[in-house]
């Protein structure tokens, strides 16, 4: 490998990082990390670099500003104790979870032992509990009432579809059907007089808002309005109308990445969305799924994430760039009188 080779250019460093470019030129207009220049003038991530940025990484993955992360990098670890402090509790957590498991396991060894069979759904839950989430109903207009079953519900879902495909009766089905579920509409406001009546919720927002602001989204009124959302301890699951209204570029990816991280046992969410950026076909991972409401109006159905499976193509069709979605904002398909 030529020593070239070994160095990439901002973009290919972000995607490595899983950072959009922009929070990657965010953390060297900070001081965190230095790109060398190509002989051209380019800014190049060699292996030095990249070690740097993956510091930087993991620190923003645990919660720390970018303030707090100069701090920890500059030698001072204050800050970091009471990241890892969360990360323990949280791993603790899961450790309990898998203890209570193999627990079971000793149990159902022993019973199977004695020649008792294990009760119905006892292997499910064992083999797949994140699998007990699921939801069922008849289909609204402008279905015809056909039966949806969605099961394996994701900490991640997304609701995609053309305009007029009943994407947003869908979602509004969801967050009625679903137990302890509430629908976050384009309606969503928020400012601080309100936030001040919850102190809780006030300094989740604004911790979420400074973590974001740290990785290049840009604080908006629209913005803080969805986090108040997304930071309330209730509901259990939440469906939101179009995630990516009033949100620039690079606020879209910011809050994407951020959602990402809250893990596996993450509350639920359903997001409505025909942005690219929300939903980066190349970047879903195991644990989000993708719901595309077709423009023929069949029930909708589960996409698998990769060319060549069924409505990958259709769900890659009804996604735009931001910059797209933002002259398309508050666009609707309106119902045919009579209809």
């Amino acid at each position: 490998m030529s020593p070239s080779a070994q160095f990439l250019n901002p973009s290919e460093a972000a995607r490595r990082l899983g950072v959009s470019a922009k929070a990657l030129r965010l953390y060297e207009q900070r001081g965190l990390v230095d790109p060398t220049r190509s002989a051209a003038g380019w800014r190049a991530y060699g292996p030095a670099e990249m070690a740097r940025a993956t510091e930087i990484v993991a620190l923003r993955a645990l919660g720390l500003s970018l303030a707090e992360v100069a701090r920890v990098l500059g030698g001072d670890p204050q800050n970091l104790e009471p990241a890892l402090a969360a990360h323990q509790a949280s791993l603790e957590t899961r450790m309990h979870d898998l203890a209570a498991t193999i627990e079971k396991l000793h149990r159902l060894r022993a019973d199977l032992a004695r020649g008792k069979p294990p009760a119905a759904g006892e292997l499910a839950g064992l083999l797949a509990p994140t699998a007990e989430l699921s939801v069922a109903f008849d289909l609204p207009w402008p279905w015809g009432g056909e039966r949806f079953e969605f099961r394996d519900i994701r900490p991640l879902n997304y609701i995609i579809g053309p305009l007029g495909s009943g994407k947003t009766r869908l979602a509004m089905r969801l967050a009625e059907t679903l137990p302890g579920a509430a629908f976050l509409g384009l309606d969503r406001t928020a400012d601080e007089a309100q936030l001040a009546a919850d102190a809780g919720l006030k300094s989740r927002v604004h911790k979420t808002l400074d973590w974001l602001i740290g990785d290049g989204a840009t604080a908006s009124p629209a913005l803080i309005a969805l986090l108040a959302g997304l930071e309330a301890e209730a509901p259990a699951v939440l469906v939101v109308d179009m995630v990516e209204q009033g949100l620039d570029h690079a606020t879209q990816e910011a809050l994407i990445a951020h959602l990402r991280q809250r893990g596996p046992n993450a509350r639920p969410l359903f997001l409505m969305t025909r942005s690219s950026a929300i939903l980066d076909l190349s970047a879903v991972g195991p644990g989000e799924a993708i719901i595309l409401c077709p423009a023929n109006h069949s029930p909708p159905t589960r996409v698998a994430p990769y060319a060549g499976a069924p409505g990958y193509e259709a769900v890659a069709t009804c996604l735009a760039s931001p910059e797209v979605r933002a002259r398309t904002e508050g666009v609707i398909a309106l119902r045919p009188a009579g209809a």
